[in-house]
């Protein structure tokens, strides 16, 4: 027999006039796998719903698994252990009746799971797990009355294949029916683990070893079977271990078990290796079922590092997607590549013209999904995963375009020998092909609305809190609902959410950029402190469509006034009078910066408090200071001076503080710690600058936004003295109503009402820094933002030094001889620059970000002869 007449007879024989009982079987693995390719369809149907967040991923995914990949290894394996064992056939109203039960128990459990309904999701568990024992059984009496021979090894890779795929689906109905937190993930971990590795794995493998050859058009290697031998029980062995580890959450036993199943795997590939030497792949078959194995190796590894680094449950999840298109989808479409021909009928001439039109553009198809696939798995921008993902969908389609045209026409007629060609599709085929395609969306369709069903019931009173405090809330993300959707709580209330994903997807909650929790995975819970909430918050999930479909929260205050259907008017904000004055008596912000203290420690008492002060000519607001001040105290010291702060908590909320100038780790001095409460933050300032200190307790932009923060000036080795210096502080002011906190979502926006020196809108206009003529004067610049980059200059006035973050840009005798215009920095950074006071007069200085200037960022230095 030669390698092409090898090809053709296996596992059916092409040659000859078919009997009648040749017909029918071939009649029914026609019928049988038009049922895959039907899921196949299905498959790709859904999932531009899923990408438009209709539909869940879980449903895409098992469709396909369940579907798809189940149906033919239940098929094609029966049919294999048949022709290896030379076993008698199974009754065929028995294979008609499990080809049924299987698929009423496919969409049992879709609707189940789908709808909430356990009930439904067991009973249907278990009418598949029935089919799949019945599977197993007759494999099992196929090897006990069948001839046996060399071949045995392999079914022995179904009947473990068949026990994984009992073990997954025991592991699916639990998380189907409630498996929470920590447990989830570990199921969900073992769950795909069997299925993939198992049911799917081992059955690849088992059938390896005579497809792969017989794709290749070549004879099988010598020791193929005791490499099969030797492969299995590494593989079974491995798997079981794999399974307990990620059960037990022990990373040892889980990645000692992946290995033994990558080892066994790589036994079991030798043969093909060798295979391979003797015949390179041509056909797309081939190149597809290579490409395969080349991924199932990968995600192998892949795993074993994401158990070792890692959530194991969370990284499997990730990889998935490409994982299913690389392996899964490619070898199911590879061995359908070659064994459609074989079972449509129409002999061997009608054969060989079925796989002239299934092959075409076979290629270019196979290129298109691995660099589709590539690009899915590889950490590349989103416009190139949408390539990947494109480029995966246009093969695969292309396939099943070509596929239902071969069904539909092979057995119209086939043509004499030697004239073979691909099948023409006449204006009945395409109308065949039509209504096919439209039986499969309509099948699509139909798991679509099963899966919808009625979203679970979230509870549509709003929880109201009004003891104030801190108060922690049960929050669950469900398929697209957050339960509770509203919550109102007193002013002031510090906010604690613990969220748990109830879902099947995967979701977050996020309240902006800064407070969100991460991805979470089914069943996987995250704590989200919120911090003292003084405004309306907005919260929803970011996975792309969820918001819009719903999936929000809303946190709200109940501060005792009249809501807005109540009031006569709405309210209006604070706002500056750009020609107003100060009140008499006015005092400014102290800039002048006295030299640091004897000795090398620093004890100092900073007290939170709230008060309310006046930020601008007329107009008031509730501020949360430091010291009572906005900003707060300027601490000074030199390199190796040790600081001993401690914090006193007199506010009405939790607070902390962050000193830029230390380097520790910040679990226990930067800690939020409760009114009433005090700490004591200690650090060594071992490196020069001018750095910022502030409130970190989440929300931290509103904290900064309110006023809390300030400065610490460590001054260089060797630092000159000046005759002037000052320090300047850059802020920003977001109004409230007048005497109120500031305004959270303009915080949040960015929008701010004033930019300010030293916390008031230009008081150093109102009220002069004082220098001399000829006089050296030094600024010391912090930016505490929190959102505006500042750009400090003094008009009439060039720098000749300049410090920024820590080092020199510019010193006299330096050589170069330039000056600066600008003392620049960004959100959180500082530094100082000297000048000369050229002579008497007046010298504005303002942020060169214009913009800001006219917010309120200027000031004057009136220079006396």
């Amino acid at each position: 027999m030669n390698a092409r007449t090898a090809e053709m007879s296996y596992p059916m024989k092409a040659a000859g006039k078919p009997s009648a009982r040749r017909r029918g079987r071939v009649d029914w693995h026609r019928v049988a796998n038009i049922v895959v390719l039907f899921y196949l369809v299905a498959t790709a149907a859904l999932m531009p719903l899923h990408a438009a967040g209709i539909i869940q991923r879980w449903t895409v995914v098992h469709v396909l698994l369940l579907g798809a990949v189940t149906n033919a290894i239940v098929t094609w394996t029966a049919h294999f252990s048949t022709a290896m064992l030379h076993a008698p056939r199974s009754n065929p109203h028995f294979a008609a009746l499990r080809l049924i039960g299987l698929n009423i128990g496919v969409l049992g459990i879709l609707t189940g799971i789908g709808h909430g309904l356990p009930a439904v999701t067991v009973a249907s568990a278990a009418a598949f797990a029935s089919v799949v024992i019945a599977h197993l059984v007759d494999l099992m009496r196929m090897s006990r009355r069948g001839i046996g021979g060399r071949f045995t090894a392999t079914v022995r890779f179904y009947r473990a294949a068949s026990l994984a795929l009992i073990a997954g689906m025991t592991a699916g109905v639990v998380m189907g029916i409630g498996a929470d937190g920590d447990w989830h993930e570990r199921v969900y971990a073992a769950h795909l683990n069997l299925n993939l590795f198992g049911w799917v794995g081992l059955a690849v493998l088992g059938t390896l070893y005579l497809l792969w050859p017989t794709v290749l058009g070549t004879r099988m290697a010598d020791g193929a079977m005791r490499a099969a031998r030797r492969s299995l029980p590494l593989c079974a062995v491995g798997l079981a271990l794999a399974v307990t580890g990620l059960l037990a959450a022990s990373s040892l036993v889980a990645v000692t078990g992946l290995t033994l199943y990558l080892a066994g795997t790589v036994v079991g590939l030798v043969p093909a290796v060798q295979a391979w030497r003797r015949r390179a792949p041509e056909r797309p078959a081939a190149l597809m079922l290579a490409a395969a194995i080349a991924w199932l190796l990968i995600a192998l590894g892949v795993e074993i590092a994401a158990v070792l680094t890692a959530n194991p449950a969370e990284r499997i999840a990730e990889m998935l997607p490409w994982f299913l298109a690389g392996f899964v989808a490619q070898i199911l479409i590879g061995s359908l590549t070659h064994l459609l021909p074989m079972v449509l009928g129409g002999g061997p001439s009608g054969g060989k013209g079925a796989a002239l039109l299934i092959n075409r553009f076979g290629r270019t198809r196979v290129l298109a999904a691995n660099i589709g696939v590539a690009l899915v798995a590889l950490p590349v921008p989103d416009a190139f995963e949408l390539l990947g993902w494109a480029l995966i969908a246009a093969s695969f389609t292309g396939f099943l375009v070509l596929a239902l045209a071969a069904a539909v026409t092979t057995r119209r007629g086939s043509p004499e020998p030697g004239t073979e060609s691909a099948p023409r599709l006449g204006r009945g085929h395409r109308t065949l092909i039509a209504a096919l395609g439209m039986a499969a969306l309509l099948a699509a369709i139909t798991i679509t609305v099963v899966n919808l069903g009625p979203a679970p019931e979230a509870d549509d009173e709003p929880l109201v809190l009004t003891e104030g405090g801190t108060q922690t809330v049960e929050v669950s993300l469900e398929s697209l609902s957050v339960d509770p959707s509203s919550i109102t709580v007193a002013p002031g209330t510090r906010l604690i959410l613990e969220v748990t994903n109830h879902g099947r997807m995967r979701h977050d909650l996020a309240f902006g950029d800064e407070l969100a929790t991460r991805m979470l995975s089914p069943g996987e819970s995250a704590e989200l402190d919120l911090g003292d909430i003084v405004g309306d918050l907005d919260g929803w999930c970011t996975v792309m469509g969820h918001k819009e479909a719903g999936m929000t929260m809303r946190i709200g205050v109940d501060d005792g006034r009249p809501n807005e259907a109540d009031a006569p008017e709405a309210p209006v904000g604070a706002a500056v009078d750009p020609g107003a004055e100060p009140p008499t008596g006015f005092e400014p912000y102290d800039a002048a910066l006295p030299p640091a203290e004897d000795g090398d420690v620093h004890e100092v008492t900073m007290r939170v408090s709230d008060e309310t002060l006046e930020v601008a000519p007329g107009v008031t607001q509730e501020m949360w200071t430091f010291n009572g001040s906005v900003p707060g105290p300027t601490l000074r010291g030199e390199v190796g001076d040790k600081f001993i702060v401690t914090l006193v908590n007199d506010g009405a909320m939790a607070h902390s503080i962050d000193f830029h100038a230390s380097a520790l780790a910040p679990d226990g001095p930067m800690r939020t710690i409760e009114p009433g409460e005090e700490l004591v933050y200690e650090f060594t300032a071992d490196a020069a600058g001018a750095w910022m200190y502030h409130c970190g307790t989440a929300p931290m932009v509103q904290h900064i936004g309110n006023g809390m923060y300030g400065a610490v000036i460590i001054d260089p080795p060797d630092l000159p003295e000046v005759d002037r210096e000052y320090v300047v502080v850059q802020s920003e002011l977001y109004f409230g109503e007048e005497g109120e906190h500031g305004d959270f979502e303009a915080m949040a926006a960015g929008e701010p009402d004033a930019v300010v020196f030293n916390g008031y809108y230009e008081q150093y206009r109102h009220a002069p820094l004082s220098a001399a003529a000829d006089d050296r004067v030094r600024i010391w610049l912090v930016n505490a933002g929190i959102e505006r980059p500042s750009s400090f200059h003094v008009v009439g006035a060039r720098f000749d030094t300049v410090f920024s973050e820590g080092a020199y840009l510019l010193r006299p005798g330096d050589g170069v001889g330039g000056a600066a215009q600008v003392l620049s920095a960004f959100p959180g950074q500082g530094g100082f620059a000297d000048f000369t006071v050229p002579e008497a007069g007046h010298y504005p200085f303002i942020t060169h970000t214009i913009v800001d200037a006219g917010r309120g960022a200027v000031g004057v230095i009136a220079a006396a002869e």
